[in-house]
């Protein structure tokens, strides 16, 4: 007589025969390298590694990571390209820490403008959007040095005369100095990172005329006015009197779709 088929053996074989297996995902395992920098970025961005510390010595971190010399090597190189190392060659030499600042930033954003071929239109609306709010803030916060160097880039505007490029670089560091006496960290970066758009976008032969340039330099006047006397409201309302204006006047003898970057400071 045959015997009975066990039960457990029976439902096994049933769920082996008519339920999906379970799957995994693919994984994906990060290099050691990346492991490495990813840490080191972690410890500088914290304020663990502070500005201008020393890392241990290449063999040192061979040692205590237990990562070979070209990982090590590799993740380096990935932190200074970020520039939160500073790799100095020969003796004395090493990693060093650097903390991003203001010229990260400025880095980063004028590598978006170029990468993305930013457009006379885009340009403007960040200017009206960025530039009033630091002139109020350069109202509330500026200092005597602050107005001393807004009195020089407006006196060098107005001695540039006929010289277009000589005018263009005085406006460049009027509007960067604004922001300067602003203390905003961010909006530094902003402007500063603009400043080669902003060159470009009124290097404009036909329309920077002796009557604008005597407006430019009125409207600027009138500025730093409301900035010396800490009127914050007076600062950012002309401001933005200022540079919509100027956004409207230019495009209607400016027909580019966009900027092409030079060095404001050549």
């Amino acid at each position: 007589m045959q015997s009975a088929e066990h039960p457990s053996r029976t439902v096994r074989g049933r769920a082996a025969a008519g339920e999906p297996r379970p799957r995994f995902d693919t994984l994906t395992v990060p290099k050691a390298s990346d492991v490495l920098a990813a840490e080191v970025r972690e410890r500088i961005l914290s304020g663990e590694f502070t500005e201008g510390m020393a890392l241990p010595p290449e063999r040192q971190l061979v040692e205590q990571t237990g990562l070979s010399r070209a990982t090590v090597r590799e993740a380096l190189r990935v932190l200074e390209v970020e520039r939160l190392l500073e790799i100095r060659p020969g003796r004395g030499g090493g990693a060093f820490v650097h903390r991003p600042g203001r010229e990260s930033l400025a880095n980063t954003v004028r590598l978006v403008i170029r990468g993305q071929r930013i457009r006379l239109e885009d340009l403007h609306e960040t200017r009206e959007a960025i530039e009033p709010a630091c002139a109020a803030l350069a109202a509330r916060r500026r200092t005597d040095a602050d107005l001393a160097e807004l009195d020089d880039a407006h006196a060098e505007l107005v001695a540039a005369g006929d010289d277009i490029q000589r005018f263009l670089r005085a406006n460049i560091h009027w509007h960067n100095a604004v922001a300067r006496a602003g203390e905003n960290e961010l909006l530094i970066g902003f402007m500063s990172a603009l400043s080669q758009s902003i060159h470009a976008a009124t290097d404009i032969e036909q329309f920077m005329d002796a009557d604008i340039r005597k407006l430019t330099a009125r409207a600027h006047a009138r500025i730093t006015e409301a900035i010396r006397d800490r009127d914050s409201e007076a600062a950012m309302r002309r401001m933005t009197r200022h540079v919509c204006g100027f956004a409207r006047a230019a495009a209607e003898v400016d027909r580019r779709d966009g900027v092409e970057l030079t060095d404001p400071e050549n």
